[in-house]
C-alpha cells in the first residue's frame, strides 16, 4: 500500500445543476432540478438549494415537484455537460497519464505516476491548484479527496463536498473508517446493508470485528473477502487509464406508451442510426446487434443477432434491428426501446460502397424534405434532445435549452405549452434577463448551441 496520499478523486459538485446555474444568471442561488420532465421522469441532479427540500438524484420527478414546487425544472443539455467535462478531464490529464474517468463529472488520478505529488504536502498543493484551475476554466466547483487508495480518496471527496479538499493521511484510515456506516464501503448497497444489519453489523468497525470467516458465511466468499479487506482499509486497486469498451448502445424511454407498430419500427431505426454514430465516433465496429424492448407491464425483452463480421454500416444495423423487432410482440404498448452493438473491434477498413449508399440515401431524403423524428430524453442517461429538420409547427422547446431570437438574441426556454413558448433572454456573462413569450412557430426564434460558461474557453469555433 502507498505511504503517501497520492491518489486523487475529483467529484464535480451537483454537476448538471451547477452548470445550469452558471449558464443562467437568474437561477444562481436558487433551487434547480435537472432530469426527465415527463410523467416517468427521474431526477438526474439537484442543486444544493434543492437538496434542502429533500430532492436528490434518482428520485421520481413527480415526488421532487411535490417537495420543491418552486424549483426550476430543466431538461439535461448533454452537449454542454460533455464540453465542460472534456475541459476538466484535460486538466486532470495534465497532472498525470493515469486518469480513470468514472462519469462526466468524476474521476480518479494517480498523481505519483505523473510526478505531480510524492508526499502529503505536494499532494495537497496539487489538489488545491486543480480546484482553482477548474474554477478558472469552467466557472464551476469540484471537491477533491486525496488518500493512499481509491476507496479512501472517494470517501475523502465525499467529506469535502461541496467545494472542498480533504486529505486522509496514511496511518489514520482505520480510525476514520471505524465509526462509518457499512454503506460507506464500495459494493455495499441497500440489500447487502440490510443483510448485515440483520446480523448486527452496522459500522465498518463491526465488519472488522466480525472476522473474515463470518463475512464469507453471511455474504459469500468473494464479497466476504473483499468486505473484510476494505474494513481494514486495504484497497490495492490501481488507477486504470483506459477501460475496455464492451458495447455501445442507446435507448429512449417514452412518456406515453407507443402502441402503433409502425411508430415502434421508426423509433428502432432512429436508435440504430444514433448507435452507429457513437460507434463511428469511437472508431469501433461490432458483430452483435442487440434490441431491447420494455413493454407496458415493465417486462423487458432482449434479442440479439450476431453477424459474420464486424460492421459500422448504418444500413446493416438498421436491418438487423428490424429483424429482431419482428420477433417481439408489442401489442400492449412499449415504454422503452434500445439498440446496441457488442462484440466490438477496432475500425480497420472502410466499407466505401456502404458509405456511398448511405450518403446517397441521406441526400435523397434531404431533397425530398423528409424530417427527422424528434428525440425524447432517456430518463436513465439520455445523450441528446434535439429537433433536427422539424418543420416550425412541430418544433419542441425543452425547458432549459438554448434559443436565439433574431431581435432579442440568446436566451433559454423557461416553459412551453398551448402554442406558446416563454424565453428568458440572458447569457452566462449578463445580468438576469427579461422574460418574453412567443408563438411556438415564430420564425424569428430557433434552437441554439449552448454558450461557454466562461467567456472564450470552449466555443471559439462558434464565434463566441
Amino acid at each position: 500500500m502507498r505511504t503517501a496520499p497520492t491518489i486523487l478523486h475529483l467529484d464535480m459538485d451537483a454537476f448538471f445543476a451547477s452548470a445550469e446555474q452558471a449558464s443562467k444568471p437568474s437561477l444562481r442561488g436558487k433551487a434547480v432540478v435537472v432530469g426527465g420532465l415527463g410523467p416517468r421522469g427521474v431526477v438526474a441532479t439537484a442543486s444544493y438549494e434543492a437538496r434542502v427540500f429533500g430532492v436528490h438524484s434518482a428520485m421520481p420527478m413527480a415526488q421532487a415537484r411535490r417537495l420543491a414546487p418552486n424549483a426550476a425544472y430543466l431538461v439535461p443539455r448533454f452537449t454542454l455537460y460533455r464540453e465542460v467535462s472534456e475541459q476538466v478531464m484535460g486538466l486532470l490529464r495534465a497532472l498525470s497519464p493515469l486518469v480513470e474517468p468514472l462519469s462526466l463529472d468524476e474521476a480518479f488520478v494517480d498523481l505519483e505516476a505523473g510526478e505531480a505529488a510524492w508526499d502529503e504536502a505536494s499532494a495537497r498543493l496539487a489538489g488545491a491548484k486543480l480546484r482553482a484551475d477548474i474554477r478558472a476554466v469552467t466557472g464551476l466547483t469540484g471537491s477533491v479527496g486525496l488518500a493512499a487508495s481509491k476507496m479512501l480518496a472517494k470517501i475523502a471527496s465525499e467529506q469535502a463536498k461541496p467545494d472542498g479538499l480533504v486529505v486522509i493521511e496514511p496511518g489514520t484510515e482505520r480510525a476514520l473508517l471505524g465509526p462509518m456506516s457499512v454503506r460507506t464501503l464500495p459494493g455495499v448497497g441497500p440489500a447487502t446493508g440490510d443483510h448485515l444489519r440483520r446480523a448486527g453489523i452496522t459500522t465498518v468497525d463491526e465488519i472488522a470485528e466480525a472476522g473474515e470467516d463470518e463475512l464469507v458465511r453471511l455474504v459469500g466468499k468473494a464479497h466476504g473477502h473483499a468486505l473484510y479487506a476494505m474494513a481494514l482499509a486495504h484497497d490495492e486497486r490501481p488507477v486504470v487509464a483506459e477501460r475496455e469498451t464492451k458495447s455501445v448502445s442507446v435507448e429512449d424511454t417514452y412518456d406515453v406508451d407507443i402502441h402503433d407498430r409502425m411508430r415502434v419500427g421508426l423509433e428502432v431505426q432512429r436508435l440504430a442510426d444514433r448507435c452507429v454514430r457513437r460507434l463511428r465516433d469511437a472508431g469501433l465496429s461490432g458483430r452483435t446487434i442487440v434490441l431491447k424492448v420494455r413493454r407496458y407491464d415493465f417486462s423487458t425483452l432482449t434479442r440479439s443477432e450476431t453477424l459474420r463480421g464486424p460492421t459500422d454500416d448504418p444500413g446493416v444495423v438498421r436491418e438487423a434491428a428490424a429483424r429482431l423487432l419482428e420477433a417481439v410482440d408489442t401489442t400492449g404498448g412499449v415504454r422503452l426501446l434500445g439498440v446496441g452493438v457488442s462484440g466490438l473491434a477496432d475500425y480497420t477498413q472502410e466499407d466505401l460502397f456502404a458509405q456511398a449508399q448511405a450518403q446517397a440515401q441521406a441526400e435523397a431524403e434531404a431533397a425530398a424534405g423528409e424530417s427527422a423524428v424528434l428525440e425524447h430524453p432517456d430518463e436513465e442517461g439520455a445523450e441528446e434532445v434535439a429537433a433536427e429538420q422539424a418543420p416550425p409547427a412541430e418544433r419542441r422547446w425543452p425547458a432549459g435549452h438554448d434559443v436565439r431570437h433574431a431581435e432579442y438574441g440568446h436566451g433559454w426556454v423557461q416553459g412551453s405549452g398551448l402554442g406558446r413558448v416563454t424565453v428568458r433572454f440572458e447569457t452566462p456573462y449578463s445580468e438576469p434577463g427579461r422574460v418574453r413569450t412567443f408563438r411556438t412557430d415564430d420564425v424569428a426564434l430557433e434552437l441554439a448551441e449552448p454558450l461557454p460558461l466562461v467567456r472564450g474557453t470552449v466555443c471559439e469555433r462558434r464565434g463566441g
